[in-house]
């Protein structure tokens, strides 16, 4: 694949570069914040190119880029959609535009660009994510072109597989709090046993709390606490690729490649857990921007057509630019009203939480505030409401099966806020621990998934396995519930078809794992 040009601004001609100053001198003076940004205009093939690396000029060598530059190039080729923009996390941010899109759609990109420039540096989720990114990756690059080199193509390039097929099972939310306990001072900060007393008087105790029953109770205890000394790991571990690292009998290059493989996994994450938020922040950002300051006459009829594609919602779908836009726009309405907390909440009167109005006029700061602060998730948990769900119909939908008619399956808006919470927590990937790295005595690698409401896909779970049974080089158990009941899936080695058993909730799973 080709180099991108310099990345100067002053490649954009003179007529784009006055309108990124103007855009740019505008999206500062409403209060948003962020890095430089250097825009450089592609051509079509160049911007599929640098798609299909995830927006990198250099990403390590492996044909799944070359799988997504085809899927790109095919969907543009047959009218299925185009790419508009693309801006990288960076300091400074990289932004490309498409040379062929008008001066109107580019305006619009740079006005949507600076918004996401902005969530980058502002928002807390993107607080730890490494701000050199565009060397980072062309380091990884470098490092797995030498490990080719001295391994062979064959032999690095089935490694990556099995690391690209995992790169998910992270633990996101670790880099902000210690998730290992601290190690104790003076016995390892061991509990003495307090058994459990029923409650009785001092004559009756000997009855009530007979000393068999004690001594049941201690050597439970001590059972316990031999079987958790003896644990490995001691707790559950959600950072499979961590865990992997430090205990998988992995050759330097095979952990090389895994460091790398997780690194860049934790500086994708935040975008994944922001989707929303963040589209709907550039989305509200591109529309205030164009309609209230950059947007000429004659360029209504081109805007609204690219506008209204952005933030299209079909019945049954979900659009992040469209949900995201409208919850941001719906808390400021609601904050500049004063429509929000208890005293608000207990009005009952008919229309009289329509009609209120405080002026307090805090939306602007609200949403700021939003911005910094929030995830996807709970800004969805704690934003989204019942009115919101009426006015865009965000039902639940089930198509047909008969007449193919997408129907409305329940307007419940519990049920409706519990199933798109499901499907974007955790980035929408299923939640996989790690409880016993030494099952059975045997070196087997026992994982289970906690339920959390939707259940794991049995195809992409294989594919997991199969990395996984590759890295750790030994059996690979997975615990997971399908169809309310609980299975053991068990794959000994990569190539081989995996077992599947049905057990009861705490068999075969280790005594001391708490999911």
């Amino acid at each position: 694949m080709q180099a991108i040009r310099s990345a100067e601004t002053s490649d954009l001609g003179p007529e784009l570069l006055e309108h990124m100053k103007a855009i740019k001198a505008k999206a500062r003076e409403y209060g948003l914040d962020f890095y430089e940004v250097i825009f450089e205009k592609l051509d079509f093939d160049t911007m599929n190119q640098i798609a299909a690396y995830g927006g990198f000029p250099i990403r390590y060598p492996h044909w799944r880029w070359g799988m997504e530059y085809e899927k790109l190039s095919k969907r543009d080729a047959y009218g299925l959609g185009r790419i508009y923009e693309m801006v990288i996390n960076n300091d400074p941010c990289f932004a490309y535009l498409q040379e062929s899109n008008s001066v109107t759609d580019q305006k619009l990109v740079m006005a949507h660009v600076y918004g996401h420039a902005d969530f980058f540096k502002c928002n807390a989720w993107f607080g730890q994510t490494e701000r050199k990114a565009m060397d980072q990756m062309a380091n990884h690059a470098t490092r797995v072109r030498r490990h080719i080199e001295n391994e062979g193509l064959d032999r690095v390039e089935r490694f990556l597989d099995a690391c690209v097929a995992i790169e998910h099972l992270i633990d996101p939310h670790s880099v902000f709090l210690r998730r290992e306990a601290p190690r104790g001072r003076g016995g390892g900060g061991v509990e003495a046993f307090e058994p459990h007393r029923l409650p009785s008087k001092d004559y009756m105790d000997p009855f009530i709390n007979p000393a068999s029953e004690i001594e049941r109770q201690r050597e439970a205890y001590e059972a316990e606490r031999t079987a958790k000394a003896s644990a490995f790991p001691d707790r559950p571990v959600r950072d499979l690729l961590l865990f992997l690292l430090r205990h998988a009998r992995l050759e330097n290059w095979q952990v090389d490649i895994l460091s790398m493989i997780r690194d860049e996994a934790y500086y994708f994450a935040p975008q994944g857990m922001t989707k929303i938020m963040n589209e709907g922040w550039a989305t509200y950002w591109h529309s205030k921007l164009m309609t209230e300051h950059f947007l000429e006459d004659r360029e209504i009829i081109d805007y609204a057509e690219q506008h209204s594609g952005v933030v299209y919602m079909p019945p049954g779908g979900f659009n992040p630019y469209k949900i995201g836009v409208e919850l941001f726009k719906d808390i400021e309405r609601r904050w500049n009203r004063g429509q929000h907390g208890a005293a608000w909440e207990a009005l009952d009167g008919i229309g009289e939480k329509d009609r209120y109005d405080d002026k307090s006029g805090k939306g602007r700061e609200k949403i700021f505030e939003v911005r910094r602060i929030y995830n996807d998730v709970n800004f969805i948990d704690e934003f989204l409401t019942p009115e919101f769900v009426e006015k865009h119909q965000m039902y639940r939908f089930r198509r047909d099966p008969q007449t193919g008619e997408v129907k409305v399956v329940t307007r419940d808006f519990d049920q409706v806020k519990q199933t798109l919470l499901f499907q974007i927590t955790n980035m929408g990937q299923p939640f996989i621990y790690v409880v016993d790295g030494n099952f059975l005595n045997r070196g087997e690698l026992y994982l289970a998934h906690e339920f959390t409401g939707i259940e794991i896909d049995a195809a992409k779970a294989m594919e997991v396995m199969r990395g996984v049974c590759m890295i750790w080089g030994r059996p690979v158990h997975l615990q997971s519930r399908i169809n309310d009941e609980m299975y053991l899936t068990t794959l000994f080695k990569p190539g081989e078809e995996p077992k599947r058993q049905k057990i009861t909730d705490d068999v075969p799973r280790p005594a001391h794992v708490v999911i």
